[in-house]
């Protein structure tokens, strides 16, 4: 049997020397936020060396590509440098979910 994991979303990327720490999280279903949104709970860390991350990457582009192509994702205009996610290095643990941290339209309604 494989174990499969379900996420709302990947909180924080960082990066540290040669490995890529990625957090994914899942909607609270008791806890809410001062806009009453479900509050975003840490669930799992996967770690990629670069060169994993990297190939991973390219392969969701593709599956986005595919997803765009069928008509399923509508792409918007690339978005602007500050308004790229954060991506932290190791030595800067910043709260990335802070509420001047913008958001893709493409995000569930859940996170705004």
């Amino acid at each position: 049997m494989h174990v499969e994991i379900y996420t709302d979303g990947v909180d924080e990327i960082t990066v540290g020397g040669s490995i890529v720490r990625v957090d994914l999280v899942s909607l609270s279903p008791t806890e809410r936020d001062a806009n009453n949104a479900p509050k975003k709970v840490f669930r799992q860390r996967v770690i990629f060396s670069i060169e994993g991350f990297a190939n991973s990457v390219e392969v969701m582009q593709n599956a986005l590509q595919g997803l765009v192509d069928a008509g399923v994702v509508k792409r918007n205009a690339p978005r602007m440098a500050a308004e790229a996610p954060h991506i932290n290095p190791a030595s800067d643990r910043s709260d990335s979910s802070s509420p001047s941290n913008p958001r893709s339209p493409n995000v569930s309604s859940n996170f705004r």
